[in-house]
């Protein structure tokens, strides 16, 4: 009796459109409430350090006297604290997830040096 059950599972399979979708071809479309990884505008980031205090896990560290602001990607549980307390809104949570790694690492962005204006 098990097996007729099983034939029936396998025409019906075999007739109807695959559930997985092809990875690399298509990618996947998020929905809009969908929280992903921090992304961080350093042009219009002021490194208060509002966001590594309102961090939880304490995923980030923000240093004036480098001008650099890091982040461990693993640490970080993507609860948007840090996003809703940056006064500049130059942190934003990307509809996509951290692609996954073999070893953890700190992403480090540094503030880009102000243009000089020469006087002429």
């Amino acid at each position: 009796m098990s097996l007729f059950s099983f034939a029936k599972t396998e025409f019906r399979n075999l007739f109807s459109k695959p559930v997985t979708r092809l990875y690399p071809q298509e990618p996947r479309i998020y929905p809009e409430r969908t929280r992903g990884h921090i992304e961080n505008d350093m042009n219009a980031c002021i490194l208060c350090g509002l966001c590594s205090r309102k961090c939880p896990t304490g995923a980030i560290r923000v240093d004036r006297k480098e001008k650099s602001w890091a982040i461990s990607r693993f640490s970080c549980i993507q609860c948007g604290c840090c996003v809703e307390s940056c006064p500049k809104k130059c942190l934003s949570m990307k509809q996509a997830y951290t692609q996954p790694g073999a070893e953890k690492k700190t992403d480090v962005f540094t503030k880009p040096e102000a243009e000089s204006k020469n006087a002429s």
